[in-house]
Parts: C-alpha cells; sequence; structure tokens
C-alpha cells in the first residue's frame, strides 16, 4: 500500500512539473525527494508514469524544470558514489535516479537547443566538471560497487570497508577471461543492476540517434570521454564487457526447458554488454578524419582522445585469449542452429546481429586475431550460422541489414587464402535448411546458398550481387572439388546473367558475368583435375558462352534482344529459355543431380522422356518451381528439428533504414596472392572492365558521375526502387559502341580453348560406346588433362575489403538501428524524433 501512495505522490509530482510558467524552487529538497526516495519503481513503472507528451511539455515550457531534475539526479548519484552506496535505502534511490534518466535522455537529445546542456557545469560544484563527466563518473563507479554490483572480496569488518571512490576496479572485473583469472560467483540481483546502469550509458551514447546521417560523422563526447584515460575505469569495463559476452553458455548444464522455469538474468546483462561493445568499437575518429579528410590523423581539433577500448582490443594477442573470444562468439552464433528431439526444450538467443557486428570489429582492429580464425577449420563455425542467417532472411525486407553484415564479413574472410583453402572440408547438413541436397564441401555450402539469395530473395539485395561474386571470385582458385549442384548452379547464374535482353537492359549487368568468367577461369587453370563435374556442366552448356561471344552489336540485333524483355511480375533473375535441338553433336548426357534436386518435369519433358541426348539439367529449368521443390523435397529431411524456410516480413514488422552501400571497386583492393607476376597481372588488369556497378556507365561508354556522397545517401526506402531491369520509363539505350567496348575484353579464352580440346574427345566416346549416362564422361574428364594446351595461367588477383567512408557510415547507422530495435523492454527511444534513421513499417 506504501509503495502505491509513493508512485501516486510520484506521479503527481510530473504533473507538477508540467505546470505552465510554474518553476519549482531548486532548493525544495522535499519536492525533489519524490522522484527517488520512498518508493520501488521499476524501470518499467517509470516508463508508464512518465509520458513522452508530458517530458516533451516540461522541456518546452518548464525547460527549468526539467534542468534542475536532470542536475539533481546526477547530484544523487554522485552523493551515492561519495557514501559508497552502502545502505539499501541509497541503493533504491540510485535505481530511481538511473532509470528516470533512461527514461528523460532521449527527449533532451532531440531537440538541438538541448545538445550542449549537459556539456555545461554542475552550478553546486566550483570545479568545472561537465555534467555529463559527473553522470560517466558515477555511473561508472557504481559498475564496480561492492554488495551493489560487485561481490565484495576484502571484507573483515565495517571498518575495513573500501571507499568506492579509491576502489581497484581491476580486482572486481565481472567474469573470468582475458586479462582475468577469477570467475566471482553469480548473484542475480546485481547483474540486474548492472544491466539498468549500462542501460543508462547506452542511452548517453545514443546521442548520434538524433543526428541527421551527415553529423553522425561528428565525434560523440559521450563516447570519446568513457573511452579516454578520463576514465580510471576504462580497461576493467572494456575486460567486462568482452568477458561477460564469451564467457555466457545459454544452454548451461543442458537441462530441458530450463530457461522456462528460471529468470534468466545474464542474458539481458549479455546484451547490454554486447550493445555498448560495438558503439564505442564504433567511435573510431582517427580512422573517420582519415577517410573524410586524408592527412589529418590527429584528434586534437575534435578534443577527442585515444579510444581505448579500441588500444585494449587491438593489442590482444595471446592465442588462450583468441580462443576464448572465437569460442564464446561461435558458441552464441550457433545457439539458434542447434537441434534437438524436444521442441522449444533450449533457449534461444535474438542477438545474432551484435555478435556479427562484434566479430567484424574485432577482426577489423585485430589482424592477429583474424589470422587465428583462418588458420584451422574453427573459422567454418563462423560460416556456417552466416549461411543459414543468409538463407533464413533472405526474403525478408525488414533484415537486409543483417544480410548486409553477413555479407560483408564473408567479404573481409575471402581476401585470405586460408579461407578458401577451409572451404574445401566436407559439409554435413547438421542445420536444416531449405537448399538442396547435396554430398560436397562447404564450398558447395557457400555458393548454394549464394544462389539461393540471387534466384529468390527479395530485390532490395540486388545491390550485394557484386559482393557475393566476389567472394566466389576471391576463393574459387583453391576450391579443389565441387559437386554437381554447385556446379550446375554457377552456370545457371551464368546463362541467366549472359541472357541478351538482361545484359542490355541496364549500364551494369555485365560486370556480373566478367565476374562469373573469372571464377570458371579461375577453376580450369588452377584446380581443373578435380573439378570434372563443373567442367562437365560447362560443356553441355557451352551454348552460353558462344553466344556470349556472338552478342549482337548491330542496331537491329540490339532491338530484337530488348523486345525479348519480360514485363511484370516479381522476379530477380530472368527466367532461363528452355534450348532444345535435335543435332547429336549438340547434346550431351543430362547431368545427374540428386533426386530431391530434380523438378517435377512439365508436358514438354514427358513428350521427350526417351530422348537422353535432347533433355537438359531438369535442376536449371525454372527458378520459382525450383523453390517450391526444394522445400517440399526438404520438408522431411530434417531429423531434429523442422526446416526453416525463408518467410517475408510479418506485415507491420518496424525495420530501420539504412545508408547505401559503396560500390564494389570502392569496398575493395585488388591485390596479387603471387607478388612475383606484377607485369603479368598489369597487363590482365588492363583487359578488364572495372567491377564497380554504382559508377555506370553511359550509353557511349563514358562513366558517368555518382560522388560517393550521393551513392552513401541512398536509404533502403529509395534503394528498393532500384530493379536490375529498369522500368519502361527508364532512358537507358544500349549502343554498338558501348556493347563492343566490353564485349571484346571478355575472358572467354580459357573457357574456349578447354572447349575446343575437350568437346571432340567427349563426343567421341558418346558416339563410340553409345554413352546415355555421364558417369562414364565424368571418369574420362578425371583422369584427363590440359596441360600445355591451356593459355598461360593468369595471375591469382584476390579483392580485399578496405575500410571507406561509405562502409563506416554504413555501420553507424546498421548498428544504431540494430539498437534501436532491439531494446524493446522497456523500448527507450520509441516515438521520439530520431534522424539518423527512418523507421518504416513493412
Amino acid at each position: 500500500m506504501g509503495n502505491t501512495d509513493s508512485k501516486l505522490n510520484f506521479r503527481k509530482a510530473i504533473v507538477q512539473l508540467t505546470q505552465k510558467n510554474q518553476k519549482i524552487d531548486p532548493s525544495d529538497d522535499q519536492f525533489w525527494e519524490q522522484f527517488w526516495q520512498g518508493h520501488q519503481t521499476t524501470l518499467e513503472d517509470v516508463f508508464a508514469l512518465v509520458t513522452s507528451n508530458e517530458i516533451r511539455q516540461i522541456r518546452n515550457d518548464n525547460p527549468a524544470n526539467l534542468a534542475t531534475l536532470c542536475y539533481k539526479a546526477v547530484e544523487k548519484l554522485a552523493q551515492a558514489v561519495d557514501s559508497s552506496c552502502r545502505t539499501q535505502t541509497e541503493q533504491q534511490c540510485v535505481l530511481n535516479c538511473v532509470r528516470l534518466l533512461i527514461r528523460c535522455l532521449p527527449y533532451i537529445f532531440e531537440d538541438d537547443k538541448w545538445r550542449d546542456f549537459f556539456w555545461s557545469s554542475l552550478p553546486s560544484q566550483e570545479k568545472t566538471m561537465p555534467l555529463a563527466q559527473s553522470l560517466l563518473n558515477a555511473t561508472c563507479d557504481l559498475l564496480f560497487c561492492p554488495d551493489f554490483t560487485v561481490t565484495a572480496t576484502r571484507r573483515t569488518g565495517p571498518e575495513k570497508a573500501e571507499e568506492l571512490a579509491n576502489i581497484d576496479s581491476c580486482e572486481y572485473i565481472w567474469e573470468a577471461g582475458v586479462g582475468f583469472a577469477q570467475s566471482p560467483p553469480h548473484n542475480a540481483h546485481m547483474e540486474r543492476r548492472r544491466t539498468e546502469l549500462l542501460k543508462l550509458l547506452l542511452t548517453c551514447f545514443s546521442e548520434p540517434m538524433y543526428r541527421s546521417p551527415q553529423q553522425s560523422e561528428e565525434p560523440n563526447k559521450w563516447i570519446a570521454y568513457f573511452t579516454s584515460a578520463d576514465n580510471r575505469h576504462a580497461l576493467p569495463l572494456f575486460t567486462s564487457f568482452l568477458n561477460t559476452v564469451c564467457s555466457y553458455d545459454p544452454v548451461g548444464f543442458g537441462v530441458p526447458y530450463n530457461h522456462l522455469l528460471f529468470a534468466d538474468t545474464t542474458e539481458p546483462l549479455v546484451e547490454a554488454c554486447l550493445q555498448l561493445l560495438i558503439v564505442t568499437l564504433d567511435h573510431d575518429m582517427v580512422v573517420q578524419q582519415q577517410l573524410t579528410q586524408p592527412g589529418q590523423a590527429s584528434y586534437d581539433e575534435g578534443n577527442c582522445g585515444d579510444n581505448l577500448f579500441i588500444n585494449y582490443l587491438s593489442r590482444v594477442h595471446r592465442d588462450e585469449d583468441f580462443h576464448f573470444v572465437l569460442k564464446g562468439i561461435t558458441r552464441l552464433l550457433n545457439n539458434p542452429l542447434v537441434q534437438n528431439y524436444l521442441p522449444n526444450s533450449t533457449k534461444r538467443l535474438h542477438c545474432h546481429q551484435e555478435l556479427l557486428i562484434l566479430f567484424w570489429k574485432i577482426c577489423d582492429y585485430n589482424k592477429k586475431f583474424l589470422y587465428f580464425v583462418l588458420k584451422s577449420s574453427d573459422v567454418l563455425d563462423i560460416l556456417i550460422p552466416i549461411l543459414y542467417h543468409l538463407n533464413y532472411s533472405r526474403a525478408d525486407q525488414s533484415r537486409v541489414g543483417l544480410m548486409h553484415i553477413g555479407v560483408f564479413i564473408l567479404l573481409l574472410l575471402s581476401g585470405e587464402r586460408n579461407f578458401g583453402v577451409r572451404l574445401n572440408k566436407a559439409y554435413s547438413a547438421t542445420v536444416p535448411m531449405d537448399i538442396p541436397v547435396f554430398t560436397g564441401t562447404h564450398a558447395d555450402l557457400l555458393i548454394t546458398v549464394f544462389h539461393k539469395i540471387i534466384a529468390t530473395g527479395h530485390q532490395r539485395l540486388q545491390p550485394l550481387f557484386d559482393c557475393l561474386l566476389t567472394i566466389l571470385v576471391n576463393v574459387s582458385p583453391y576450391l579443389k572439388t565441387l559437386s554437381m549442384v554447385a556446379s550446375v548452379k554457377l552456370l545457371h547464374l551464368l546463362e541467366a546473367f549472359s541472357t541478351p535482353w538482361f545484359l542490355l537492359s541496364a549500364p551494369s549487368n555485365h560486370h556480373l558475368v566478367f565476374f562469373l568468367l573469372e571464377i570458371f577461369n579461375n577453376i580450369i587453370q588452377y584446380q581443373f583435375d578435380g573439378n570434372s563435374n563443373l567442367v562437365y556442366t560447362i560443356i553441355r552448356k557451352r551454348h552460353v558462352f558462344h553466344a556470349m561471344a556472338n552478342l549482337p552489336t548491330d542496331m537491329a540485333g540490339i532491338a530484337k534482344c530488348l523486345s525479348g524483355r519480360k514485363t511484370g511480375g516479381k522476379f530477380n533473375l530472368p527466367r532461363v529459355p528452355q534450348r532444345r535441338t535435335t543435332a547429336v553433336s549438340q547434346e550431351l548426357p543430362s547431368a545427374h543431380v540428386p533426386e530431391e534436386y530434380n523438378e517435377e518435369d512439365d508436358d514438354e519433358d514427358e513428350e521427350e522422356e526417351g530422348n537422353i541426348i535432347n533433355e537438359e539439367p531438369k535442376a536449371e529449368e525454372d527458378l520459382e518451381s525450383e523453390t517450391e521443390s526444394h522445400e517440399r523435397s526438404q520438408g522431411g529431411e530434417a531429423q531434429l528439428g523442422e526446416v526453416l524456410t525463408a518467410q517475408p516480413a510479418e506485415p507491420g514488422t518496424l525495420k530501420t533504414s539504412l545508408l547505401d552501400t559503396p560500390g564494389i571497386s570502392q569496398m575493395t583492393e585488388r591485390e596479387q596472392a603471387h607478388p612475383n607476376d606484377k607485369a603479368q597481372a598489369d597487363a590482365d588488369s588492363t583487359d578488364m572492365v572495372p567491377y564497380d556497378r554504382s559508377a555506370a556507365s553511359t550509353p557511349t561508354g563514358e562513366p558517368k558521375s555518382t560522388s560517393p556522397t550521393e551513392l552513401s545517401r541512398l536509404s533502403v526506402a529509395h534503394r528498393g526502387s532500384i530493379r536490375m531491369v529498369p522500368s519502361e520509363g527508364d532512358r537507358w539505350t544500349p549502343t554498338p559502341e558501348w556493347i563492343v567496348s566490353w564485349r571484346s575484353k571478355l575472358p572467354l579464352q580459357t573457357i574456349m580453348r578447354l572447349l575446343q580440346v575437350l568437346v571432340p574427345q567427349v563426343e567421341k566416346i558418346c558416339i563410340d560406346k553409345g554413352l546415355t549416362d555421364e558417369s562414364e564422361i565424368l571418369k574420362f574428364l578425371q583422369h584427363g588433362t590440359l596441360v600445355g594446351l591451356l593459355p598461360v595461367p593468369h595471375p591469382i588477383l584476390i579483392r580485399k575489403y578496405q575500410a571507406n567512408a561509405g562502409t563506416t557510415a554504413w555501420f553507424r547507422t546498421y548498428i544504431w538501428g540494430v539498437i534501436y530495435l532491439r531494446n524493446v523492454e522497456p523500448a527507450i527511444w520509441y516515438d521520439t524524433e530520431v534522424k539518423l534513421f527512418e523507421i518504416q513499417r513493412v
């Protein structure tokens, strides 16, 4: 009853603050004490008792009252630190102040007039310390307060209690792991208090949400101070955050349904630590200045010191620390993929986006960690959950950001040779995915999922096609054996992208063909011996390569190609027209693919059932029916759980807009795998068109001028209207000169030579032996050789990710969008005027 009365008094005090032109005297302690003394309101209570309209009303009509409320709350936190926050009354007062500040801060940030408020000085203090610094100092002190947020270690009596202001917080790191060997006992109450204090920090750091994307490049003073040497707790906070995340095991002892029986106070703490880590690690003003103002690598002008969190992360070097971090991240990433016989018996985490961002940041700032990840097959424990999320999210427009971060990580990894080598490890299907059944390697899984994304993903993923194919180009020289399923997938992509009407429908579509041809050339030149499946598929689809070499360049031929364009309907790839010919020399036995992978024959196929040599691979006929067939066939395959098929977002799902990403040439830097062949590489690079589909060519072949700034400012909402095949209103018209400018540079020499040598040999054994099955041909190709018959092998060119202003801005927007959507209990930033991104409903 008493708590109800105190809540009523709290509510009355809020209403009194809103009264127009009624300024409450700052010295009226009896009034102000109502906000933090004598009641136990939860964070959810505060959000219910204090409405957004009331906070805005106080801010606009009675700014002095809001300023005094914030001053008084911060002052209470500082006083609690001075007294070491030992009593239960003080601890409850601290929590009430924290909750009130979490509620009010976003509404202060959304008004530009209040931007400098927290960086003004406390009126009651002689020293000129900004209010923000007092708030951060007190919060950090309280995060290592014995008997409040950490367990006391040295206590022989009340008189021996340590003063909080003088405590060595390195002795109170929250978890064992990097830089700390002891594992303190878990205390649910302390974990809850830490979580609330961390939510306050996150709210303080969220000021960039209320700036436009252009302004978001300015330094964040809150994070700059928090990660500077002025924060005496910087090191123990960093290690506490990292160790809390990487030591968390949501399954525990594996008792089924334990998450339904007991409240887990650790998960919210882990999520708060994770979000603070990615936000603080994203604040790298040295890199920001290097990208936007080359030559100025100093913090001095912005009064922003070195980011100690980045500094500490870059200096981790022990293998046991790397192992601890990698195992922790992979354990949490693989959590949603774990299958068992009891439905919903295992706890499911939802922080995979934050984990992927953290993994990206660690690889970016600590190259030794990246090499540690790649030196063993442990990298595949990262690859599989990424591919799972990419496959599952491909049809959901609210998960565009997740798709991007997954692809960016794979692009970063693919720049290293070891990643391509690791992909040759055999893959056993332990994760239920709606993809074709195959027996093969992780490389086959990668290709199959990428094909699925391109073929059946929604249209806002089209800007990622270049990245997906660049990843395959980077790993292709190291792929020893591709399965028939993966080989057919690659050829299907080439057949689809090289369809004449598609090639001529947009000024940059032909770049996709260049990527695919480079993949085939790399495998033929460097891994021919083990790739009989791919070679056989190339031979069967040789008409595709001949058609590319003979693409029409006259106006009549161009008009005929464009008249074949399909209009209307939902599609991502053009449907490949079925080619059938009666010439025996043109047809070979159909490539065998697993039964689950084939589609149901249509009527035309049934009429020609007896004519094996005229049959196309069934797997390539129609993408939409193929997808349905795969999902039907996979539906009964999962032994331990139901296959999760990719579904569109539920209507009304909230999502945040994103900035556009730069073109692939701005994101990557071409580098030789074998630098000794530099002269040959330079010669080769002049024969290829630049792989930047953002810098689209004009009909005359001149580059279209688009500034990186303009590219990075397009939101996903705008990108949704960009189609790879333009609408009738677009005025793109291909010219003969434009076609000749790139057709002559198609790297077809190696493939044409392969066809010239092998096709007559294969046709001869087909006729001589009367073959109607491909196994004999595959056996022949496995033992064949092209040594001395192919052109001189080209140097292996790797496109490595390089930091750039566009992706830096994209990450900042994405990170805060994830944090906005994930913090819903309570929804801290909901109903505030966010400017960094748009909040949209699907």
